[in-house]
């Protein structure tokens, strides 16, 4: 049977293709993207450089030593993967599981399904345990299914948008070596935005994205890998060929599927030994250096309490106005919020009213929350007072236009009070005083 490809429309309007850029101001109020900060967006004005000047190395070691602050690591090997969040998640299981081995995933939302597959086109003898949507995982439940499986590597995501649900990740990490695996976390929804201490809680890789509360663009995924992930990965090292010395030894282990997602080759090509792999992305490592510095200048706690703080607002103006927050609130992530959507109101309809007449946008939902629930994001810059009392308000609006019965102003009034009891000032997403630019 034929396959038939997707309908692609023509484009209505040709003359646009040579108009300038010139996109509505958007306030991204969703799971991601969020909006960059605009330190991030001059940053990637900076003029080129090659990736073999020794301005631009210097570059790569101050971005290397940036996210092992961001981090909470010592580990060597913290770099960045040219891509998107996924693209660092696939580079280092590809380069760490050789066909056959055995990967654990704890799935908890799409993401975490995301893993799975991820780790089946590796080649992997992959379980997948799954716990209901809007729930994460208990400790008994993952030792079982490390008993059960005996894997070489459990991944797990942090926090998936997709469910806003958080899993807690401190004791995972001892649990795993207890029964000598590694353990993957995928960080992109939560770095920057709650506690990930990855040698407190003995993470062996993780890898994140820039898009959502570091405030930076999507493109560059920072990665972490402790000493022993990194020995598995360099046993499978291969240079190409058109770079090989007569010294060259290759690994023992087998060869990467990959040649971009090589992790070993991207290890030799960030340190010293300077192996050309690809063209560095400049203009993203450049973004990507100051969503750390503005992360750092605001310090872990003082950037946790504000998205939680955001967070907690939120759901206060969601609460006084009659609507419904999904899942456990217990394991719920400070940065995203999912909310059911009311009887008899159209989902989308709402969202594109949002977008149309106020300039807002929030998320709908994958698999079986399609339709069910929209998604809030307060992160990144983002996750401050005046944006999240705007999206309140203007939700209020596009609500009751909908018929839908509520008392307005009240989820404004009610976040307000939380700002104003916790004494909060107005803070940038660098941690300090707004002002105007």
């Amino acid at each position: 049977m034929r396959i038939e490809l997707p309908p692609l429309a023509s484009l209505a309007d040709e003359q646009s293709l040579f108009d300038a850029l010139s996109p509505a101001p958007r306030l991204l109020m969703g799971p991601g993207p969020v909006n960059a900060h605009p330190r991030v967006l001059h940053a990637m004005a900076t003029q080129m450089l090659g990736q073999f000047d020794p301005q631009f190395r210097a570059y790569m070691k101050q971005t290397m030593a940036l996210y092992r602050r961001v981090f909470e690591t010592r580990n060597r090997w913290t770099l960045l993967v040219d891509g998107t969040a996924r693209a660092a998640i696939e580079c280092a299981m590809v380069s760490a599981i050789e066909p056959g081995e055995r990967v654990l995933v704890l799935s908890f939302g799409r993401f975490g399904q995301l893993l799975g597959e991820i780790a089946h086109r590796a080649g992997a003898d992959v379980e997948v345990i799954h716990t209901e949507w809007g729930t994460v995982f208990a400790p008994e439940q993952m030792e079982a299914a490390l008993v059960r499986h005996a894997p070489k590597l459990v991944a797990v995501c942090h926090g998936d948008t997709s469910t806003t649900m958080a899993q807690p990740l401190d004791a995972l990490g001892a649990l795993c070596r207890e029964h000598d695996a590694m353990l993957q976390v995928d960080a992109t929804a939560t770095i920057g935005g709650m506690p990930l201490r990855i040698d407190a809680w003995q993470i062996d890789c993780a890898t994140g994205g820039l898009q959502k509360c570091l405030a930076g663009p999507s493109g560059s995924a920072p990665l972490t890998i402790s000493d022993r992930f990194a020995h598995t990965v360099y046993r499978r090292r291969h240079i190409e060929e058109g770079l090989r010395l007569a010294t060259y030894v290759p690994g023992t282990g087998t060869v990467v599927r990959s040649n971009y997602f090589d992790l070993a080759m991207l290890i030799d090509y960030w340190s010293d030994l300077g192996l050309n792999h690809h063209t560095e992305a400049t203009s993203m490592l450049y973004a990507a250096r100051e969503c750390a510095r503005l992360f750092l200048e605001e310090g872990h706690e003082k950037a946790f309490r504000r998205h939680a703080l955001a967070s907690e607002a939120l759901t206060a103006g969601i609460d006084a106005m009659g609507l419904a927050v999904f899942g456990d609130r217990a394991h719920k992530m400070p940065n995203v919020t999912g909310v059911f959507i009311p009887d008899g109101v159209a989902g989308d309809r709402v969202r594109s009213a949002l977008l149309a007449d106020f300039n807002i946008e929030i998320g709908t939902s994958f698999g079986p929350l399609h339709g069910r629930i929209w998604r809030i994001g307060t992160m990144g810059v983002n996750a401050r007072k005046d944006a999240v009392l705007a999206t309140l308000g203007a939700l209020e609006a596009v609500l009751a236009g909908e018929h839908f019965r509520l008392t307005r102003g009240a989820a404004v009034d009610a976040a307000s009070a939380v700002y104003h009891s916790r004494n909060s000032k107005r803070f940038s997403a660098s941690g300090t005083p707004l002002r105007p630019s």
